[in-house]
């Protein structure tokens, strides 16, 4: 975003009354020190989501806004510009029309560059304004296949013509590299290498789902595992036992941290390695899909200076996520927050974050304890395991401090018998528990092959086994297309009910009342379920009943 927009970027957000004065001057002194783009900051930080940012943003240049999440862009577009172009001046191409090259830019008014792009291209330019972060999450579409790098990398020119891959000499350093480097842009969580009887598979889990990326021979396995244990500083000498490491890259200027977890298997070693980014792929409370209103319930809890935020689900629902997003509001120079953590996935700038280690007895209670020396205002446990950690977090939460933290449950209700379980005496639980929200992660349409199906409330009914509040004959799903791998779904969206605790929900908890009873007197006084939460963004085009149902009844 070019620096004189800034100052219309902030008179229109006080304009419109999109965020107060006092927060948007400290929003605009952390940009500054962080060396962040403002835009992207208000984003990350839960201030504007990205669409609504880019839409004021366009209309301050007078520019048209695209959002390339929704556009499917084909491949001879794409190869019209160069990837070092289009990464340098943050552009890129994305239909051809009526003899007109389309580019979506984040600077819009550079009429250098698009001179210069409509010289190599040989086609007149039309510009259309798309966000940073819109931008950089599509620059992964100059990529080639990862089946056609993997090649390049591992035949020769003679090979090539014989259509043999070459085993000896394998640049195997920039095979792991290249793996990284697609999970990453491919918005993986996990790289999954797996032997299997002739060969090797390697998956990754994109939104939740494995996907098959790449076949290998097996000796090229064995080769990659030696060299991730190498650099995670496993021996290399034991194939029998499991063994647990990590190692950092370096993509797109980011450090990312990968947790290993190599095993025996028939046919050799399964190796997942999971990648934790710091930055990129960090979202706000609403990006991740909280209504207005459930994010006014969580507001409520995290501003009160002392008490408990819970934070609900399984693994893999976004937890940790939600919690990260909370602790980048509170993270100011005027606290001291501390963290408690197994593993840290992501660090923060400014926290004290510390890593579980059982073989030096640091356990989450030790930590606690530890951290509660170092005079902090603001407290996260990674998780709640046992009667001890929820006892100290709960006592910790009595005291003055703001403690946050997460627990294996279905949903928000059943956290608070799960306390009284781990021996926490029900008053204490309704005295310091200000919120708990309760989550689930479902995949969303690809936006760029949706399509509505007319379906009667009866066959809603048959099929789903649902009764929708409000009245509906059209739902939506994805076709299936290049941008999605042909699945119908792009990304992913949370589905939420936030337990806000109320004087009604207080005498409940000390009455011992059922995790049933709680929720019935909780949705009694507003709380949407995390299923009613899930059908609104079915009906809405956002997701599928299919993907509710699995998430909420699976």
């Amino acid at each position: 975003m070019p620096a004189p927009i800034d100052q219309q970027l902030v008179n229109s957000l006080i304009e419109l009354e999109l965020i107060k004065k006092e927060q948007l001057d400290k929003a605009i002194a952390e940009a500054k020190s962080s060396n962040t783009d403002l835009g992207v900051y208000l984003v990350e930080n839960d201030f504007i989501s990205d669409e609504n940012l880019g839409k004021l943003i366009a209309d301050l240049l007078k520019f048209p806004l695209i959002r390339l999440a929704n556009v499917n862009i084909p491949p001879n577009i794409i190869s019209i510009v160069p990837a070092e172009f289009a990464e340098k001046f943050k552009i890129i191409p994305f239909k051809r029309d009526q003899g007109k090259l389309l580019v979506a830019t984040t600077n819009p008014n550079n009429k250098e560059v698009m001179d210069n792009l409509s010289k190599k291209s040989g086609l007149p330019v039309e510009v259309y304004y798309a966000t940073e972060l819109d931008i950089k999450e599509n620059l992964h579409l100059f990529k080639k296949k990862l089946e056609t790098v993997y090649k390049d990398l591992t035949v020769s020119n003679k090979g090539a013509k014989l259509g043999k891959i070459l085993d000896d000499n394998l640049p195997i350093d920039k095979i792991v590299i290249t793996l990284v480097e697609y999970a990453y842009d491919n918005r993986a969580s996990d790289i999954h290498i797996e032997p299997r009887d002739q060969h090797s598979v390697i998956r990754f889990r994109i939104d939740g789902t494995l996907h098959d990326m790449l076949t290998i021979p097996k000796t090229t396995h064995d080769q990659i595992i030696n060299k991730i244990k190498v650099d995670s500083k496993l021996r290399t000498d034991e194939h029998m036992s499991s063994q647990d490491g990590k190692m950092q890259e370096k993509v797109k200027e980011e450090e990312i941290d990968i947790r290993i977890s190599i095993m025996p298997v028939v046919g050799g070693e399964n190796c997942v390695l999971r990648l934790l980014t710091s930055t990129s792929h960090q979202y706000g409370l609403q990006d991740l899909g909280m209504s207005e209103k459930d994010f006014k319930k969580v507001t409520n809890g995290f501003t009160k200076p002392y008490g408990m935020i819970l934070s609900t689900g399984p693994t893999g629902s976004g937890k940790t996520t939600s919690m990260y997003s909370i602790l980048k509001i509170l993270n100011t120079r005027e606290v001291n927050i501390a963290t408690i953590e197994d593993p840290v996935e992501y660090t923060i700038e400014g926290i004290t974050q510390i890593q579980v280690n059982n073989k030096t007895n640091l356990s989450f209670a030790a930590g606690l304890r530890s951290i509660l020396r170092q005079d902090p205002n603001i407290i996260y446990v990674g998780e709640i395991r046992d009667s001890e950690t929820a006892g100290i977090a709960i006592n910790s939460a009595m005291t003055g401090h703001l403690v946050l933290s997460t627990l294996h449950t279905n949903d928000a209700a059943t956290a608070l018998p799960r306390l009284i379980d781990m021996d926490i005496e029900p008053f204490l639980i309704a005295s310091t528990v200000n919120v708990i929200v309760a989550q689930r992660l479902v995949r969303k349409i690809c936006d760029s092959c949706k399509v509505s199906y007319s379906i009667t409330p009866a066959e809603i009914t048959k099929k789903y086994g649902l009764t929708l509040s409000k009245t509906t004959d059209t739902l939506y799903m994805g076709k299936g297309c290049p941008v999605c791998n042909n699945t119908g779904y792009a990304d992913r969206i949370g589905i939420f009910e936030i337990l806000e605790i109320t004087d009604a929900i207080r005498k409940l908890i000390t009455q011992k009342a059922t995790a049933d009873e709680i929720a019935q007197q909780a949705v009694k006084e507003g709380m949407t379920t995390m299923l009613k939460d899930g059908i609104g963004k079915a009906v809405m085009g956002i997701t599928t009943l299919d993907e509710i149902l699995r998430a909420t009844r699976g």
